[in-house]
């Protein structure tokens, strides 16, 4: 995969003065490391299906998506699509993250439901990704498990390669696995390694990529120019898949500015339920819009709303006729090109504010690898 000369309309040396070099080259590389993902997943397809289709046969199967933080928002925003992926109504689809499932096992956890355990990890070394995995192998007679990691040397891919009679392995092309501290193109590879194993129809790819490719190539000092207005706080909005991908642009927003800005998300219906009291005159409001029709109403009336209420810094509409579309992604799949404006929005702001996208919190408050977790054992 060849990365071209400037990442981010960058340069090498500036972005190591600014200690951006891995954040801007991870968020350009998504397109074209996703086109390596669908042309490995072609290799990958059989040896899924052999391990997919007996579980999927249970009409009783329970699935759940899980993962921390980042990788936790995989599965919020595919939970609803992947289950209407499956053969049996009565099958169901739960993104339960692991931070609840380590804390609260029996309550997440049916020892009656065959259950298949899909585990995100870009590392694979989260504590609680692991704890999960075993908390589930000790409550549940019936689970198998599925890692889908960006690390081939992480404990979830080892965990895989110990136990093939019931789990298997989504190994990420290497260059998935960030250097940097936020998660991009491991959040999006993830994502999209799930949307290539269990949808249908994966045709609308090419659209998604290309939508993405656009906004690298036409957008940036769009998006350089919207990251420059003086805000405080941040507020990202979007339904359906679109709220867990809001919930993954103010987490970048936040970690790359190292909390300077206060960033929250919510749905456009679901803002008017108190969360619309924030607005101020340093906030600015980033709207992701739905390219379905109906949902679409909600958006364009609480937009509306907002431009009368008039006290916002600015309120900015993320669409696919913005980046080059004509609404006829749906929304799991628009969802690739959202989050790289929203990646790059953040590290715009990371740079404008003097903090180093690549390591924004220096002290260890905060690490790439989330430390100080203790463990405890359960006793069922």
């Amino acid at each position: 995969m060849s990365m071209p000369d400037l990442f981010l309309q960058l340069s090498t040396a500036e972005l190591e003065q600014a200690g951006g070099y891995w954040t801007a080259r991870e968020i350009q590389q998504q397109p074209a490391l996703w086109r390596q993902v669908q042309h490995e997943h072609q290799h990958k397809q059989q040896v899924l299906q052999d391990f997919l289709q007996p579980l999927l046969s249970k009409a009783d199967l329970r699935i759940i998506l899980t993962g921390a933080g980042t990788s936790a928002y995989i599965g919020a925003a595919l939970a609803a699509f992947v289950q209407q992926q499956l053969p049996f109504a009565s099958q169901k689809v739960e993104a339960i993250s692991t931070t609840d499932l380590v804390s609260h096992p029996a309550l997440y956890l049916d020892a009656r439901l065959p259950t298949l355990l899909v585990s995100y990890g870009r590392s694979g070394n989260s504590p609680e990704s692991v704890a999960a995995v075993e908390l589930a192998d000790q409550l549940l007679p019936q689970v198998q498990h599925l890692m889908i990691t960006c690390n081939a040397q992480g404990k979830l891919a080892s965990y895989a390669s110990r136990h093939p009679s019931r789990s298997a392995v989504y190994q990420l092309p290497e260059q998935s696995h960030d250097q940097s501290f936020a998660m991009t193109s491991s959040f999006s590879s993830m994502y999209l390694a799930t949307l290539l194993t269990f949808a249908k129809d994966i045709s609308a790819f090419a659209q998604a990529s290309a939508l993405a490719d656009h906004v690298l190539q036409q957008k940036l000092p769009e998006i350089k120019a919207q990251a420059e207005q003086q805000c405080e706080r941040m507020v990202f909005l979007g339904s359906g898949p679109l709220k867990a991908i809001a919930q993954e642009a103010a987490l970048k927003y936040l970690e790359l500015t190292a909390g300077q800005v206060s960033s929250s998300f919510e749905s456009p219906l679901g803002f008017r339920h108190g969360p619309k009291s924030l607005v101020n005159q340093k906030t600015q409001i980033v709207v992701l819009q739905s390219s379905d029709p109906y949902s679409r109403l909600y958006d364009q009336d609480l937009l509306a709303e907002l431009q009368r209420d008039n006290i916002a810094l600015d309120t900015a509409v993320l669409s696919e006729a913005l980046l080059g579309g004509n609404n006829s992604l749906s929304d799991v799949w628009l969802t690739l090109p959202f989050i790289v404006w929203c990646q790059a929005l953040a590290f715009y702001k990371a740079l404008q504010l003097k903090v180093a996208p690549d390591n924004p919190c220096p002290g260890g408050q905060v690490n790439r690898v989330v430390q100080g977790v203790t463990l405890y054992p359960f006793k069922d």
